[in-house]
């Protein structure tokens, strides 16, 4: 940081109350009054330096006292004071933090080499361009006080030369980039690292008001020299300054957590955010894309914006991780805790691209590709939010019913999900269950998870049959090699021909299959899920050699 010291006298302004005033043996001849503060002062020195003054006192006699008022100057009574001080030979000292105030005062007061030589604007103007704009956090600093003065800042051309330094030291090669600036990302450490990294400037400029942040963004975008992905870096950065962050917990909804004027100052950075957004898919994350989201959730940010927010991380939903999607649901009429809907848009989206970019995805190894990856990070989500007690089960289904058969390759991972949510709601209904379990194909289900669904006594009984039959159709292959099995075996049985798979498991090897999954085991299975069905009455079990068989025809015909 840069300073200029100007003046030899030392300090005689005292402040008492609403009044400041220059120890002095001279009676004062001057009053100036600026807002309620009130300067007791003395025509010479400060006339000869203002030509303002000049023109106001023209009227009267040098032995009056005069009285004025100036209001309206710019940067108020701090700012009078420092060019005051500058008229008595007071020590000031300058720096990016008053010289705009300073320079708009003696502007206004007209301190001019026209009125007097070395007067107070020139030696701020020499200030201004040979230290302030040839460092690169004095620039910056200075149009964060330009914020205070924004019409005389621009008027005088001090934000846009400011802006033009910052833009000129971004576009630098790092080669030749000093180390004076900020970067205290975790984990970098700058003694380790000779080389300056590409992204230096974006945590200095994400200070800056958003309106200014965007005009030196859109000034380094207009020169097409950073790559879009350094243009996304510098977003992301004043996202997580200035937006709130809704991944790690889920935000209270009382009327005191964030204000309307908060909320309407978030919203208006996050709608700039996103218009800023570079065309270039790979100029931001999927991750970076979903968080704006949420927060977009969470502000009540317009619908253009939203709109646009799931159509760029529709574009790229392939590429997301389960912790790009794991965000707390921003509706406070929302029991679940995860935002399920969020996921369940942008997947629409994906989807919708998806679909366009060919009639038949299967012959595309990309889109074939692409789409499998999805459904098992769907799967993955499903098995976590389906440990929410309070999620309800109509979301998950649809959620889980939104992909294309040819996105799951097996079906194992929505099994594991499945079983998941029965096992955290034991108190869901038979027909919910039913509702659930509808979902699976039994014949994409790996041998490992077809023995474990046999003996999970969560599941409804005709599911437990159709994994079954399956079964025994598997076992049947692979030991009469009979190519007509293969065929039929693409195709679940239908839930109407319950029975014609009944007398199949009687009468095409139900033995075998009872050998390898454990005979005692599954009749105690299906007893166990007959008899919870029925009256409390008992019922004597048979001890017939075949009665595994016998017994599981009996109980599906009921």
């Amino acid at each position: 940081m840069k300073f200029m010291k100007i003046g030899r006298k030392p300090d005689t302004f005292y402040t008492e109350e609403a009044t400041r005033t220059v120890i002095s043996d001279i009676p004062s001849d001057l009053t100036i009054r600026i807002n309620n503060v009130c300067f007791l002062l003395h025509k010479v020195p400060l006339v000869p330096k203002c030509g303002l003054l000049q023109r106001l006192c023209s009227d009267s006699d040098d032995s009056d006292i005069v009285t004025i008022d100036l209001h309206d100057v710019p940067g108020g009574e701090d700012a009078f004071e420092l060019c005051a001080k500058f008229c008595y030979g007071i020590t000031i000292n300058l720096s990016a933090h008053n010289f705009v105030p300073a320079f708009c005062a003696a502007k206004f007061l007209r301190m001019t080499e026209s009125i007097e030589k070395g007067n107070f604007v020139p030696k701020l103007e020499a200030f201004f361009n040979s230290c302030i704009l040839e460092g690169w956090k004095d620039p910056i600093v200075t149009l964060q006080t330009t914020i205070k003065l924004p019409e005389w800042s621009e008027n005088l051309g001090i934000i846009r030369r400011c802006i033009d330094s910052i833009v000129e030291k971004i576009l630098t090669p790092t080669a030749k980039v000093s180390w004076s600036y900020t970067y205290t990302r975790p984990g970098y450490n700058k003694k380790q690292h000779q080389s300056v990294p590409k992204d230096w400037w974006t945590e200095d400029i994400s200070d800056l008001d958003i309106d200014l942040f965007r005009c030196i963004i859109t000034a380094v975008r207009s020169t097409h020299i950073p790559p879009p992905q350094l243009i996304g870096e510098a977003l992301h950065v004043y996202a997580c300054r200035w937006l709130p962050d809704t991944t790690k917990s889920r935000p209270p909804h009382s009327s005191g957590s964030q204000t309307e004027e908060s909320k309407g100052k978030s919203r208006r950075i996050l709608e700039s955010i996103v218009s800023m957004i570079p065309a270039d898919r790979s100029s931001v994350s999927i991750g970076f894309l979903l968080k704006l989201l949420s927060i977009a959730n969470y502000l009540g940010a317009s619908p253009v914006t939203k709109t646009e927010l799931m159509r760029k991380a529709g574009l790229q939903f392939e590429e997301a991780t389960l912790n790009d999607i794991l965000f707390p649901s921003q509706l406070p009429t929302d029991q679940h805790y995860y935002d399920i809907d969020l996921v369940a848009a942008v997947l629409e989206s994906y989807l919708v691209l998806w679909r366009r970019q060919s009639p038949a995805p299967a012959e595309n190894g990309h889109l074939l590709r692409s789409i499998r990856k999805t459904g098992k990070l769907i799967d993955s989500y499903l098995q976590l939010v389906a440990r929410d007690e309070n999620m309800p089960i109509s979301k998950l289904v649809s959620l889980a019913e939104a992909l294309p058969d040819v996105a799951r390759e097996d079906h194992d991972g929505l099994y594991k999900a499945i079983n998941i949510f029965l096992k955290e709601h034991p108190d869901v209904s038979k027909a919910e269950k039913k509702r659930l379990c509808r979902m699976l194909d039994c014949q994409k289900l790996s041998p490992e998870v077809r023995a474990h669904a046999v003996k999970n006594e969560r599941l409804p009984l005709r599911t437990v049959v159709q994994v079954l039959f399956f079964e025994q159709e598997s076992g049947s292959r692979a030991t009469t090699h009979k190519p007509e099995l293969s065929t039929k075996g693409r195709q679940a049985p239908p839930e109407a021909e319950a029975e014609e798979c009944n007398n199949k498991v009687q009468h095409e090897g139900i033995k075998s299959r009872v050998a390898e999954t454990s005979e005692r085991d599954m009749q105690k299975r299906l007893e166990a899920k007959m008899v919870r069905g029925e009256s409390e009455k008992g019922k004597e079990r048979r001890g017939e050699a075949n009665s595994g068989s016998k017994v599981f025809q009996r109980r599906s015909s009921r």
